[in-house]
């Protein structure tokens, strides 16, 4: 399973229809948990996500509302003793602040937290799930975004496969050698197979735009991205550290997007969801979410 589960879409405040931040990306066996905001506890709990699903926490910034959820994530982990190692990655200069959230009251501290600051872009961490890697943004503090890498792989062509009689036990071996013997000839595994595209995720919150935003947006099949402003507020999304939602759009359709999901609405503008989207349509010609809290948003079919 490979969804994006929309916890919160608030920016700064949370609304009467919209709680404080919070995504959940689920991949396979994997649960990454980016800028919990206050009251994601509950969110989870509206959407139906034990505590147990998330392993990994991944934080942009020490703004309240990107972070203030930690303290509820990490007791109710605690409470439900959740057995995994909960790996969290957030700004190193904000270490303080995770200190502080880390052991923001009194609990049963049962849960295994371990803190990976991030201090450069670059990998922060590689396993079954592909590549975690972070890139520094601009705003009115540090501020990393992220974007999840599968690798390439290759997909075998049955019908190749039958041309040269390769079947059963040998294609497992020709998969892991690149070259396989049959008979007279050898037959190199780019013969029989294609390459298979590794599916690409990047998480944007909190920036103007820099070459932070392309790096991590470049090629993702779904980018998250803040709309915090429209259009017509650009300058005060330049002077905050912000993005609108034509200015957003504009990087999927220069990066190659393939589903933008807009979220991070600023709570100026009242019930503007056909706004948003109309703005993003203007430029950006792929699939567009405007996310809602508790949506589930699936990450697109490989090409």
């Amino acid at each position: 399973m490979r969804e994006l589960v929309v916890l919160g879409t608030a920016s700064q405040v949370p609304t009467r229809y919209r709680n404080h931040n919070g995504y959940l990306l689920r991949w396979d066996d994997d649960g990454l948990l980016f800028d919990p905001g206050e009251g994601t506890q509950r969110q989870m709990t509206l959407a139906g996500v034990a505590s147990s699903a998330v392993n990994r926490l991944c934080l942009t910034h020490f703004h309240g509302d990107h972070c203030l959820g930690v303290p509820g994530i990490i007791q109710r982990a605690s409470l439900d003793r959740v057995s995994h190692p909960l790996v969290a990655h957030f700004p190193a200069s904000g270490q303080e602040y995770f200190a502080r959230l880390r052991h923001a009251s009194i609990f049963w501290d049962n849960v295994d937290v371990r803190e990976e600051p991030i201090s450069a872009s670059g990998v922060v961490a590689a396993g079954a799930f592909g590549v975690l890697e972070a890139r520094a943004l601009e705003h009115s503090t540090d501020v990393f975004g992220y974007r999840l890498l599968e690798p390439d792989g290759r997909r075998f062509i049955p019908e190749l496969l039958s041309r040269f009689g390769i079947s059963g036990p040998s294609v497992g071996e020709l998969d892991r050698a690149g070259v396989l013997r049959v008979g007279e000839q050898v037959v190199d595994v780019e013969q029989v197979s294609e390459l298979r595209r590794g599916q690409r995720f990047a998480f944007v919150m909190d920036t103007r735009l820099c070459d932070g935003v392309y790096e991590l947006a470049d090629g993702a099949d779904m980018l998250v991205i803040e709309a915090t402003f429209l259009a017509e507020d650009e300058d005060l999304a330049h002077q905050y550290g912000h993005l609108t939602a034509r200015q957003a759009a504009q990087v999927a359709a220069d990066c190659g997007v393939r589903t933008l999901v807009l979220t991070h609405f600023s709570q100026r503008y009242v019930d503007a969801g056909v706004r948003y989207a109309d703005e993003a349509a203007a430029v950006f010609s792929g699939d567009i979410v405007v996310a809602e809290d508790l949506m589930r948003v699936p990450v697109p079919a490989r090409r």
